[in-house]
């Protein structure tokens, strides 16, 4: 006999997750660091100095100027890109330094 009100685990974890904000954010993040290493390829890692999230906002060190001025000219679809890997709309902005 079924139950009516019977959930799959993942929506139990999906909840549970959701309710708990803290733990929430600091999964995304994990999530936001390993699309950034899937997205942007070992090249652009490599020149990766610090990544970290605060506030919804993905801050991004890297160490050469010129990958820095070529990501910043595709900012925003960068920040689109990393929102559909992690598949949600977490990030409200990107900084790269």
């Amino acid at each position: 006999m079924r139950r009516k009100n019977a959930q799959s685990i993942g929506e139990i974890l999906r909840d549970y997750f959701e309710d708990n904000t803290e733990l929430y954010e600091k999964i995304m993040e994990s999530r936001i660091r390993y699309a950034w290493r899937q997205l942007l390829g070992p090249m652009v890692t490599h020149y990766t100095r610090t990544i970290y999230v605060r506030d919804r906002i993905l801050y991004v060190s890297l160490t050469s100027s010129v990958l820095r001025n070529e990501l910043l000219l595709t900012k925003e679809k960068l920040k689109e890109s990393i929102n559909k890997e992690i598949g949600n709309a977490f990030l409200f902005d990107l900084v790269i330094r």
